[in-house]
């Protein structure tokens, strides 16, 4: 096999960190509810989310997770303006693995977001017909400006041989 080259494998380990701009705010969380047709009071209504003892409106969770919204990151040559690796592996296509989400505290207008990736690892297979993929594992730690956890992101991105059989 040999998508993993020296040149891949030793940027196991790697981290990027974006921290947001400013604080969170109401109104993200609000327009995210909308957005996504999520519209639990909770994201708006701050008499409710008091009488459900919260300190004030919050937003749904995995808003948290959406690093391009409140990262400060500029767009890329295809005008997307996220969190990526930069991993180019000519004569492959990218297929999102997924992903896996656990969230410990509900965002808060007050905080401000910190995300810190990093890539777990990368491992070599072959699919059931023989072609080679490249399973690049990562994950996120998302913080507030006091260092507490708000919410972890394992994410899996699968570069696939063009062609068949390699």
């Amino acid at each position: 096999m040999g998508l993993l080259t020296d040149e891949l494998r030793v940027r196991i380990g790697e981290r990027r960190v974006y921290t947001a701009p400013e604080e969170f705010g109401a109104a993200a969380g609000r327009y995210f509810g909308l957005a996504i047709g999520d519209t639990n009071p909770l994201y708006s209504d701050l008499e409710y989310a008091r009488a459900q003892g919260l300190a004030g409106v919050t937003a749904p969770p995995t808003l948290i997770c959406e690093t391009n919204q409140y990262a400060n990151i500029a767009p890329d040559p295809e005008g997307y303006a996220g969190h990526t690796w930069g991993l180019e592996l000519p004569g492959t296509r990218t297929v999102r693995g997924g992903n896996s989400y656990e969230f410990f505290r509900r965002i808060r207008p007050e905080d401000v977001i910190t995300a810190t990736w990093e890539i777990a690892d990368m491992t070599e297979k072959r699919t059931g017909s023989g072609t080679e993929m490249l399973i690049v594992a990562s994950r996120a730690s998302y913080t507030n400006q006091h260092g507490e956890l708000l919410a972890t992101n394992e994410e899996t991105i699968i570069f696939v041989a063009l062609g068949g059989n390699s």
